[in-house]
Order: C-alpha cells, then structure tokens, then sequence
C-alpha cells in the first residue's frame, strides 16, 4: 500500500463534547471528512483512529456504515494508537488528518501529499509553519519515520500529538513544508470545529455552498468569506489550544 490516511477522532472534546458526530446538512461532522478524503487521488486507503474508551465505540460503528476501517487504541497514547494502526499495512506513506477537518480540501491534501513523494522526505506538512486556514492540515509521514517516532518518543506531549518528535528533530528526519499560494493565504481563519463558535461557522458555510456542491473547496470558501465578511467574524476571537509549535485541531 502506498498511502494510507489515518482520522483521528475521539468523543472526548473539552470544549464541544461530540463535537465529531455533530451533524452539518443532516451528516455526522466525520462523514463528511470521510467522503471528501475518498476523493483524494493520492490516497489509497483509510483508517479512522479511534480509542478504546466505551464512550467511542459509536466512531466505529459509524466508521462501519460508511465502509471505512475502523480501529481502536490508546486513549492518550495517540502516537501509539497511530502506529499500531498504520502497523496492519505498513504503508510507504501515512497522511494524518484530525476529526474536527469537515472541510478538509481533497485538492491540498493532495498536493501535500504529492510534495512528499516528489521530494522523498521522511516528513511533510502544511501545518508546522501556518499559512493555509485552520481545518486543512495535512501530514504526511513514511512509516519509518512514525515507527521510529513511536519507538522513541518519551515526552508526554510528543505521545499525545504523534509528530512533534519528527518535526522537532530535523537532523533525524527530513522535512518538507507546503505553504498557501497567496489567494489561499489566511492563516488567522478557523475552518476546524472546536467550540460551538467553530460550528457556526462552518454550518453557515455549508448552508451556502453545500447545495450547489457538496465537495466545495477552499476557494469558494474563501471567495463566500469575502462576499460576506461578516461571517469571519463569528469565531475570529477563539484562541486556539497551545501545543508546541504546531496546532494539533485532533481531539
């Protein structure tokens, strides 16, 4: 398998609780994560990444119905639950995507990903150094590189977030950053869902672009944001979680 992409997601949110199987336009926030990552062309398979808390067996039964694999880890151990995940196939290459995307951009995450084979890195992502929204971030990974993180990682954050110990360490891993062309460059825009402001937001871009195509991009967010000024505002003032120099929007 070449590239396998891995959704982390959990029930556990502390600022909305649920928040991964809230609906928008009538679908579980994951759902529509999942089909718009199915349209990706570099990416061959995908996993849902889960814990084994009882409070989260409802991701994989939701991750059942929508035939797409299911697995379930450690709770706080994220990094470990990615490896052991990514383990069952060995891929060449694993892409994270967090569960809190719904308007993750098949077109970006293939252009991280396509960065990544073209330059034969050990790591890739448009997250590390922010120049696109929040809520398309895109890592890419060889499996080397996350079993050697795996095996190595010792420090609390670098075991909850899963790649600060590659980022963090660029004299062990080759890295790679993808930054925004200048008409996709917004680095201040929440496009994630995290608090109830978030979902607003978002559910007011579905409401306007959904309809006419449900597999929007970026651009036509972008181009509504600026028809409609107003709606950046409705979560403008939300500050994002602190996690050592990356933003990790993943419960």
């Amino acid at each position: 398998m070449r590239s396998l992409a891995i959704i982390q997601a959990r029930m556990g949110s502390t600022r909305l609780p649920g928040k991964v199987l809230l609906k928008i336009k009538g679908k579980p926030m994951l759902v529509h994560i999942f089909d718009r990552l199915k349209r990706c062309q570099y990416i061959d398979h995908i996993i849902l990444a889960t814990s084994n808390s009882v409070q989260d067996y409802p991701l994989l039964d939701l991750a059942k119905k929508e035939k797409v694999e299911g697995f379930a880890g450690s709770e706080q151990d994220v990094l470990d639950r990615y490896y052991q995940a990514a383990r069952q196939h060995r891929p060449d290459w694993v892409v994270r995507i967090t569960g809190d995307c719904p308007v993750i951009d098949p077109e970006i995450t293939d252009l991280v990903i396509k960065r990544h084979s073209e330059k034969h890195r050990d790591y890739t992502s448009n997250t590390v150094v922010r120049s696109y929204p929040r809520g398309l971030d895109t890592e890419v990974m060889t499996f080397e590189a996350l079993e050697k993180a795996a095996t190595e990682a010792f420090k609390p954050y670098e075991r909850e977030h899963v790649t600060p110990y590659i980022f963090e360490h660029p004299k062990s891993f080759s890295i790679e950053q993808v930054l925004a062309e200048p008409r996709h460059l917004q680095p201040d825009l929440r496009l994630t869902v995290d608090t109830p402001e978030d979902l607003e937001l978002i559910q007011e871009i579905f409401s306007h672009l959904y309809n006419t195509n449900p597999f929007f991009l970026v651009d036509e967010i972008l181009n509504l944001m600026k028809q409609q000024p107003e709606l950046s505002k409705v979560n403008a003032h939300i500050k994002q979680k602190t996690v050592p120099l990356i933003s990790q929007d993943g419960p």
